[in-house]
């Protein structure tokens, strides 16, 4: 007992005595933080802002003459690390989900009106415009050959942006980590992953926003990463019917379901932001079924049959729920 005790007391001491870093921005179209305890106070902020261009000239739309802008007007590119992972990460969820999640989606994201380029007014796009589209959708029709990303066939384009923060989230981490840090919480656009304890020698907590509530839901997240894709803030409407930014690459169809929002914990961010928008598509109860097979946790907002706002978690994600605060 007695050397429990003074272990236990160590480390209470040895966290405290750490400083609590914070380095925010914003990077990607998004917000970041990065919050460590460290009892080295150098300044990280040149090296993060560094990671973020790094990945960005990977894996960015926006950016002109990136790898995957490359790709996109070309037949093949040869990867970095980062769209190594990604796309290499990306195949192996399209055949986990059965195309549910497939980065060949691009040309139906930017049909719709939710892409780089942008329209005035967004409108259905007709059925024979999306039959001609998914002719060139498919998860198939990529080949990594080395480090070499390959079309199969012409007219195919990539876009990660359902990815590619959790995977920024998950190079953070590992930043930290190889810095000796044990104890962070990192956020890049809502995809967090965290490991250890914060300055309070407490798990770091998460809150999630819920539609229907003033406070949101509070969970506590340690070693592990969370993410969440929702439905309520990219959208338009035309005739009566929402429809949203989460496409079927399967059908074309933007979605318009039931389902308000998911919220997926897994062991690293690029996982879980992998899933989050296939598990929207296969809805509540198929999901619920499906992720025990990943070793995924869900919690999702939808509106029951009458409209009314609900909420359902996995079994052990509801064992992580806190009091609200």
């Amino acid at each position: 007992m007695i050397r429990v005790f003074i272990f236990l007391l160590f480390i209470s001491i040895n966290t405290t005595a750490q400083h609590l870093m914070v380095f925010e921005g914003k990077a990607q179209g998004t917000y970041y933080i990065v919050k460590y305890l460290s009892t080295d106070t150098t300044s990280l902020q040149h090296p993060i802002d560094s990671i973020f261009v790094s990945i960005d000239h990977s894996l960015s739309l926006y950016q002109p003459g990136s790898l995957i802008n490359q790709f996109n007007a070309g037949d093949r590119v040869e990867m970095d690390e980062h769209m190594h992972a990604v796309v290499e990460k990306s195949l192996w969820i399209s055949k986990a989900t059965a195309g549910a999640f497939d980065i060949t989606v691009k040309p139906l994201v930017d049909v719709w009106g939710f892409g780089v380029h942008r329209p005035a007014v967004q409108t259905v796009p007709s059925a024979d415009t999306l039959k001609q589209i998914l002719k060139h959708v498919g998860y198939k029709n990529l080949q990594i050959k080395n480090n070499w990303l390959i079309k199969k066939q012409s007219g195919v384009e990539i876009d990660c942006d359902g990815i590619a923060q959790g995977y920024t989230s998950d190079v953070l981490a590992h930043f930290l980590e190889l810095r000796n840090i044990k104890n962070y919480l990192v956020d890049v656009g809502g995809e967090l992953c965290s490991k250890g304890v914060n300055q309070h020698n407490k798990t770091w907590t998460v809150g999630i926003e819920r539609t229907d509530a003033e406070q949101p839901a509070v969970f506590e997240l340690k070693d592990k990463a969370i993410t969440t894709s929702g439905n309520y803030r990219r959208f338009f409407e035309q005739g009566g019917v929402h429809f949203a930014h989460t496409i079927d690459p399967v059908s074309g169809q933007a979605l318009h379901s039931n389902i308000i929002s998911v919220t997926v914990i897994a062991e690293n961010a690029m996982t879980a932001d992998g899933f989050d928008n296939a598990l929207i598509l296969m809805g509540v109860e198929k999901a619920l079924k499906f992720i025990r097979k990943y070793g995924l946790e869900v919690y999702f907002i939808y509106k029951d049959s009458d409209g009314k706002i609900k909420e359902k978690f996995s079994p052990g994600f509801e064992r992580l729920l806190a009091k609200p605060i």
